[in-house]
C-alpha cells in the first residue's frame, strides 16, 4: 500500500489486462517455486508501526500531513523508517529496518523504536500533537466519520471510493459487546479507528505452509496475551474490537454476496496449507482488485531470462486482502523471498510491550513451525479461528482449546505451556538469553496480574468515571491522554496504575 496511486492509472484501469497480468505475476511465482530461486538464509525479521496522533484535549488530531512534513525535513528519518500516511488522517506508519532476531536483535528494535518514537514524538509537537500507540481511537467518534478523516493522499481516496463502489451501499458498523454500536457510514472511516504492530518473519519456500500454519494456530493466544482496543465510538466492545471493525470497515461485499456466504477482505482464513501459492490463488478466487497499478514489467519474460520480477500487480492486490496472517512475496537486496506477515497484534502500548509481543509471537512461531507434529495435525482449523475470535472477545480472560488440554483458560494455557515454547523458539533463533528472560517475563506479568492493554484502558476509564464523576466522553479523553502519557515514560503496561 506504499505506492501512490495515479489518477491517469484510475482512468486507464483496463480490467481484463489486470486481471491477465495478476495471471502472469501467479505464474512467475510458481516458476520461481519450481526453480529453487527464492532466497533461503537465515529468516529476516521486520517490524512496521501504526501510531494514532491526539490533540492536547485528547481528542483525534488530523494532522498527519504536518506531523510527516516536520518528520521529513528533520533529517533523515524517511529514509531510516519509512514514517508514511495511513488511511486515517490521525494515522501515520513507520517501518523499521529489518534484522536478524539472533543475539540481542529483539534489544536493537526496541531500541529503534525508542528512538524514532522521540523524534516523531518531537515533530508532532511542532504540529501541536501527541502521539498515541493505541489498538482503536477511543475518542474518534462517530461525528468525526466523514472523508475529512481520510489521509489527503490519493490512494486512500480511491481505495474509500473502489469498497464503497464494490459494495453497493454504506457500511454497517453493528458490534454487540459489553455494550454495542450500531452506526452507517458512507465512507470506510470507520475502519481508520484501527492501528497495529506488523511482525514479518522471512521463511524458505518449501517451509512457509509450515509457518503460516503456525501463525494461524497461535493467533487466538497472540490476541489474547496484546488485547488493547476496547473502545469505539465512546463504548466498551471487545478486548480487541479491531478484529470485528477490520471485518465490518473494509467489506466490499454487497448485500446478497453476504448471504452466498462470500468472504469478507479481513478474513481469519478457511483451512490449512501446503504452500505460499494456495493463499494467493484464494486471493484472486475471492476478490476483485481494488488499486489499478499496472508495471510495464513482463514478469513471464524477465524470469524466463533468469531475472527477478517485481510482480506488482500480484503485491499490490495482496496488499488490499486483509489477512491475520498474511503472505508476502518481495525483493531484498536483489533478492526474491516470501515471508508471513503477523498483523494480529494491535500497536502499543509501550516499545517494551510491543517487543514482548514480538518475542512471544517468534519464539512461539518457530517453535511451533518445527514441532514433530504441528499442531496444524492436532487442532481443526475452525478450531483456531473459534480461538482467535474468543481471544477477540476476552482478552486476557480468553479461554482457549488447545491439543491435549481441552478448554483452558488462556493465561494458564500461557504458563505452563506457551511461555516455555516460546523461550526454545527464540533460543533456536539464537536469541541472547538475557532477551528471552525480559521480554517473556512481560507476558509473564500480564498473565500473573491478568492486566493487558484493554483491561487498563477498561479500569481506567471506570476511575474516571466513578471516582471523578466524568460523563463518558470526557473520561474517554482523560485516560487517553494518561496512556499517552505512560506510553512515552515506557514502562509496560502491566505495572501502570488506574
Amino acid at each position: 500500500m506504499g505506492d501512490e496511486v495515479t489518477g491517469p492509472a484510475l482512468r486507464h484501469w483496463d480490467h481484463p489486462a489486470y486481471t491477465a497480468r495478476l495471471q502472469a505475476g501467479r505464474t512467475a511465482l510458481a516458476q520461481l517455486l519450481d526453480d529453487r530461486r527464492l532466497d533461503r538464509d537465515r529468516p529476516m525479521t521486520g517490524l512496521e508501526l501504526e501510531l494514532d496522533l491526539i490533540e492536547p484535549t485528547g481528542d483525534p488530531a488530523f494532522a498527519n500531513d504536518a506531523v510527516l512534513e516536520h518528520l521529513h525535513t528533520s533529517g533523515e528519518e524517511e529514509a531510516l523508517y519509512g514514517a508514511q500516511h495511513e488511511l486515517g488522517a490521525f494515522n501515520i506508519e513507520l517501518n523499521l529496518p529489518p534484522r536478524l532476531l539472533d543475539g540481542a536483535g529483539i534489544s536493537w528494535y526496541e531500541s529503534d523504536m525508542a528512538a524514532v518514537l522521540s523524534e516523531v514524538r518531537e515533530a508532532a509537537d511542532k504540529a501541536g500533537a501527541l502521539v498515541c500507540p493505541i489498538g482503536t481511537m477511543p475518542t474518534l467518534f462517530t461525528d468525526h466519520m466523514n472523508v475529512e478523516a481520510l489521509s489527503t493522499t490519493k490512494r486512500y481516496r480511491i481505495l474509500n471510493d473502489q469498497i464503497m463502489s464494490q459494495r453497493g451501499e454504506d457500511l454497517r458498523i453493528d458490534i454487540r459487546g459489553a455494550e454495542s454500536v450500531d452506526f452507517t457510514s458512507a465512507t470506510i472511516a470507520p475502519e481508520s479507528a484501527n492501528t497495529s504492530v506488523q511482525f514479518h518473519l522471512q521463511v524458505s519456500p518449501e517451509d512457509f505452509g509450515r509457518y503460516w500454519n503456525a501463525a494461524q494456530a497461535i493467533a487466538g493466544v497472540q490476541v489474547a496475551m496484546g488485547a488493547n482496543s476496547p473502545y469505539l465510538f465512546g463504548r466498551q466492545l471487545w478486548a480487541e474490537t479491531r478484529v470485528i471493525l477490520f471485518e465490518q470497515g473494509t467489506d466490499t461485499r454487497r448485500a446478497h454476496q453476504r448471504a452466498e456466504g462470500a468472504k469478507p477482505r479481513a478474513w481469519f482464513g478457511e483451512r490449512w496449507i501446503d504452500g505460499v501459492l494456495e493463499l494467493f490463488d484464494e486471493n484472486y478466487r475471492h476478490f476483485a482488485p481494488l488499486l489499478p497499478l499496472c508495471d510495464e514489467e513482463d514478469p513471464l519474460a524477465v524470469t524466463a531470462a533468469g531475472g527477478v520480477p517485481s510482480l506488482r500487480e500480484l503485491r499490490y492486490h495482496n496488499g488490499t486482502v486483509y489477512r491475520w496472517n498474511r503472505p508476502v512475496y518481495d525483493i531484498h537486496l536483489g533478492r526474491p523471498h516470501v515471508r508471513v506477515e503477523n498483523r494480529v497484534v494491535a500497536a502499543g502500548p509501550t516499545t517494551v510491550d510491543i517487543c514482548a509481543n514480538m518475542a512471544f509471537f517468534y519464539g512461539l512461531v518457530v517453535h511451533a513451525a518445527n514441532a514433530p507434529v504441528p499442531l496444524s495435525e492436532r487442532m481443526d482449523f475452525a478450531q483456531a479461528a473459534a480461538n482467535f475470535r474468543s481471544a477477540a472477545r476476552h482478552g486476557v480472560h480468553a479461554d482457549q482449546w488447545w491439543p491435549g488440554r481441552g478448554l483452558v483458560p488462556a493465561r494458564a494455557l500461557v504458563l505452563e505451556e506457551l511461555l516455555p515454547a516460546a523461550a526454545d523458539g527464540l533460543a533456536a533463533m539464537g536469541v541472547v538469553s538475557r532477551d528471552i528472560g525480559r521480554y517473556l517475563g512481560v507476558i509473564e506479568s500480564r498473565c500473573r496480574r491478568g492486566v493487558n492493554g484493554a483491561t487498563w484502558q477498561v479500569a481506567r476509564v471506570q476511575v474516571a468515571e466513578h471516582r471523578q464523576r466524568l460523563e463518558r466522553r470526557d473520561a474517554l479523553r482523560a485516560m487517553v491522554l494518561d496512556y499517552a502519557a505512560r506510553s512515552a515514560d515506557g514502562r509496560p503496561v502491566h505495572e501502570w496504575e488506574v
